[in-house]
C-alpha cells in the first residue's frame, strides 16, 4: 500500500476533513512500512495487505475518537517537541493505592505534588490485574479497564485532565511482552482456539523449549526456574517472568495490531507518556538470550511512528534494563527515533556503588564510557524505584579501576546494603540470589539504604544529618545529570522500609514490597515544620526543582561530560551549553570535607563563579575549593534568572 493509498483509505473512513491525520499518515507511512519490514517482511502478500488495512483502520478510528483537547495538545507539542527535555521537568512515581487510595483520591493530593514542583507523574500499573500474585500489577487481565479497587477508566480520564490543567503529564504502563493467564486471549488459547494460540508461544512438548533454554538466562532464579510452564494438557507455554504471565508472539502481525490499538486507547484517555514494559524480550530467536533482538527494535520504531500519526503529544518510554551498549538503540538514532525516554539504570547503580566506599573511581569510569543518547531523546534518572537494585559491575570496568574480583565486589555491595558489615549505615535486604554466581540484588527504601533508619534507631543527630545529606546528594545528582529526574514516592520525606509486607500473603515472599510503603500523610504534614526530618528533605528538594527549572544548561539536549577531577571522593560532570556557558556539577561522596583543585574551576572560567543551589559566590581557599560532607555544587559563571 502506497502512502497515497493509505491516505485515501483513511479519508474514505473519516472524510477529507481529517486533514491533520491524513497529512501525518501520508508523511509517516513510508517510515512505518520500513519499520515493519524486518519483523513481517516474510509474511504472504495477503497477510501483508491485511496488516496494512488493519493499521489504517486502527489509526483512523483512534484519531476519530481522540478528544478535541488532546488534539490541541498534539498541535502544541508538534511546535514544542522538546517538552520532555526541558529543565522544569521533574517526575514522581507511585502506586495509586499506596499514595492516595484510589484515582478520585489522587486528585485530592495533586496540590502536594504541584508544591513539590512535579511536572511528570508516573502512576504504576493500574490496569485490571489478576488476584493474588500479579508481579506488582504487571500481569494484566484487561487493558481497557482500570483495576476496580482504584476506580474506572473515566476516573483515569479525569485524573489525566486535572493533571493536564496543572501542566503535569501522566505516565502509565503498557505491558508489551506478556499478559496474565486470565486474559481473554490466554483463556481462548487454553481452550484450543487456533487464532488465540497463535498469539502466544505454545509447544506440544519440550523439544523446542529445551532448544531455547540452552541459551536463556533465568530472570527470577529463586521464584521460577526456566522460561516455560507446563499446561494441564501437557503443552508448554513461554513464560519469561512468572508462570501466570504468558509471553506474546510478536511474530504474529495480529499481536502488533492489537497492542497498537491498546496503546492509542491509553493515549486517547489522556496518557502523555507511555512506559513500554519489558521491551527487551519481545522477539524470540533460537541460540540467543532472546533479548535485544533487531526485530524488537523495529517493532518499537513502528509503534512510535503510529503515535506520531495519531497522537504526537505522546512520548514513549522504553523499560529496558540492559547493558549500556544495548540500551542506546532503544532510543534510536539521530535519524530514527525509537523511544523518547529510557531509564538510566546505571546512574542509580553507580550512585549506590560509590556511596558505600566513599570512592567514585568505578562511577567515573563507568559513566565516562556510557554512550550518549540521540539529541531528541532524554534519560529518566532515578535513585530508587519499585524494583530492586542489581549490582551491574562488569569484570572489565572493575579491573579498569583496580578491583581484581568484580564478583566479590558485587557481593560486598549487596552485603553492605543489607547491613551485614559493621561499618554499614544501610538497612536493606538481599533480593534474589543466583546460586551459580553468588550474585544477589538489593531491596530497600531510599532513606533506609542511605542510613536514616539506622540513625533514627541510634538517636544519633550526627548520623541523621549525614543520612539526610546522602539523600540530598543523590537527588542533586539526578537533577543535574540529564533528562527527567524522578522521585520515588516517600523519598521526599524520608519514608523508611515497611516490613508490614510480611503480613500480606500476596506480598510476603517478595521483599521488594518493603520499599513500596503506603504514603504517611501525617509525616508529610510535617514537611514545613522546622527541624523535622521531613522538612529537611522536602524543602531542599523543592529548592532543587525550582533552581533546576531556571538553568538552561540542564536541558536534556545539552551535552554532558563526566570529568575525572583527580580526587576519588568527588564525582564531577559538565554541561556545555554554547549559548549560556558551562555548568560544572561536583558531588562529594565522602562523609568529610573534600577538596576540588582550583585549576578545575579555572579550566571552565568558573573560579569566580556562582553556586546555584545556594545562590552563593564561590570562595576557593588558595589553590582549592573545600566541599562539605556529601555536598553538591552546581557552578555557573553567573546567577541564572
Amino acid at each position: 500500500m502506497t502512502p497515497e493509498q493509505a491516505r485515501a483509505s483513511a479519508a474514505e473512513r473519516l472524510g477529507a476533513s481529517a486533514d491533520e491525520l491524513l497529512a501525518r499518515l501520508k508523511r509517516e507511512w513510508p517510515a512505518l512500512q520500513a519499520a515493519l519490514e524486518l519483523p513481517y517482511g516474510t509474511v504472504t502478500p495477503r497477510e501483508r495487505r491485511e496488516l496494512e488495512e488493519n493499521l489504517v483502520r486502527v489509526l483512523a478510528d483512534a484519531w476519530e475518537q481522540r478528544p478535541g483537547e488532546l488534539r490541541e495538545l498534539d498541535r502544541e507539542r508538534e511546535q514544542t517537541p522538546d517538552w520532555y527535555q526541558r529543565p522544569e521537568m521533574v517526575g514522581y512515581a507511585t502506586y495509586v493505592d499506596r499514595f492516595a487510595g484510589d484515582l478520585p483520591g489522587l486528585c485530592d493530593r495533586l496540590d502536594y505534588l504541584e508544591e513539590l514542583g512535579i511536572r511528570y507523574l508516573h502512576l504504576m500499573p493500574l490496569l485490571a490485574t489478576r488476584s493474588g500474585p500479579n508481579d506488582g500489577g504487571y500481569a494484566v487481565t484487561d487493558y481497557r479497564r482500570v483495576e476496580p479497587s482504584l476506580g474506572t477508566m473515566d476516573d483515569l480520564r479525569g485524573v489525566a485532565a486535572e493533571l493536564r490543567a496543572r501542566r503535569m503529564s501522566l505516565c502509565t504502563d503498557l505491558v508489551l511482552n506478556h499478559v496474565a493467564v486470565e486474559h481473554p486471549w490466554a483463556q481462548r488459547a487454553l481452550a484450543g482456539e487456533p487464532a488465540a494460540e497463535a498469539m502466544f508461544h505454545i509447544f506440544p512438548d519440550r523439544t523446542w523449549p529445551d532448544r531455547y533454554e540452552a541459551t536463556l538466562p533465568e530472570v527470577f532464579p529463586t521464584f521460577k526456574r526456566g522460561s516455560f510452564t507446563r499446561l494441564d494438557d501437557g503443552r508448554w507455554v513461554w513464560t519469561t517472568f512468572n508462570d501466570y504471565q504468558w509471553d506474546l508472539n510478536w511474530a504474529n502481525p495480529r499481536v502488533f495490531v492489537e497492542m497498537l490499538e491498546l496503546l492509542l486507547f491509553l493515549a486517547n484517555a489522556g496518557v502523555e507518556v507511555v512506559r513500554l514494559d519489558a521491551v527487551a524480550f519481545l522477539w524470540k530467536r533460537e541460540g540467543t538470550d532472546c533479548q535485544n533482538q533487531a526485530e524488537a527494535h523495529a517493532l518499537l520504531q513502528a509503534l512510535r511512528v503510529c503515535s506520531r500519526i495519531v497522537a504526537p503529544a505522546v512520548a514513549h518510554k522504553a523499560e529496558a534494563i540492559v547493558s549500556p551498549d544495548d540500551l542506546i538503540p532503544y532510543l534510536g538514532s539521530r535519524e530514527q527515533v525509537e523511544s523518547d525516554l529510557a531509564y538510566h539504570n546505571s546512574l542509580m547503580v553507580q550512585y549506590w556503588a560509590a556511596l558505600a566506599p566513599a570512592h567514585t573511581g568505578l562511577m567515573v569510569e563507568t559513566l565516562r564510557r556510557f554512550p550518549s543518547h540521540p539529541p531528541a531523546a532524554a534519560w529518566v534518572t532515578y535513585l530508587r524505584s519499585h524494583d530492586d537494585i542489581g549490582w551491574a559491575v562488569t569484570d572489565e570496568l572493575a579491573n579498569a579501576v583496580g578491583i581484581a574480583d568484580a564478583g566479590a565486589h558485587r557481593r560486598w555491595l549487596a552485603d553492605y546494603y543489607a547491613g551485614l558489615w559493621p561499618e554499614s549505615f544501610s538497612r536493606g535486604a538481599h533480593f534474589q540470589e543466583n546460586e551459580a554466581t553468588g550474585d544477589r540484588r538489593t531491596s530497600g527504601s531510599m532513606a533506609s539504604l542511605a542510613g536514616l533508619e539506622r540513625a533514627l534507631e541510634l538517636g544519633d543527630d550526627r548520623e541523621i544529618d549525614l543520612a539526610i545529606r546522602r539523600i540530598l546528594l543523590g537527588h542533586a545528582l539526578i537533577y543535574a545529570y540529564d533528562g527527567v529526574p524522578v522521585i520515588w514516592m516517600g523519598d521526599e520525606i524520608g519514608l523508611l522500609n515497611d516490613l508490614g509486607y510480611r503480613d500480606d500473603p500476596a506480598h510476603a515472599d517478595d521483599n521488594r514490597w518493603m520499599h513500596r510503603p503506603r504514603m504517611d500523610w501525617e509525616a508529610a504534614a510535617r514537611r514545613h515544620v522546622p527541624g523535622t526530618v521531613e522538612a529537611r528533605l522536602f524543602e531542599p528538594l523543592w529548592n532543587l526543582g525550582r533552581v533546576r527549572a531556571g538553568i538552561p544548561q540542564l536541558h536534556a539536549a545539552v551535552p554532558l561530560e563526566v570529568r575525572d577531577v583527580g580526587n576519588p571522593e568527588l564525582f564531577a560532570l559538565v554541561r556545555l551549553d554554547p549559548d549560556h556557558g558551562p555548568l560544572l556539577a561536583v558531588f562529594n561522596f565522602a562523609p568529610r570535607p573534600s577538596d576540588l583543585r582550583r585549576e578545575v574551576l579555572e579550566g571552565y572560567g568558573l573560579s569566580a563563579g556562582r553556586e546555584q543551589i545556594t545562590n552563593e559566590a564561590l570562595a576557593p581557599e588558595g589553590d582549592r575549593l573545600v566541599i562539605g560532607p556529601y555536598q553538591a555544587l552546581w557552578v555557573t559563571r553567573s546567577a541564572t534568572p
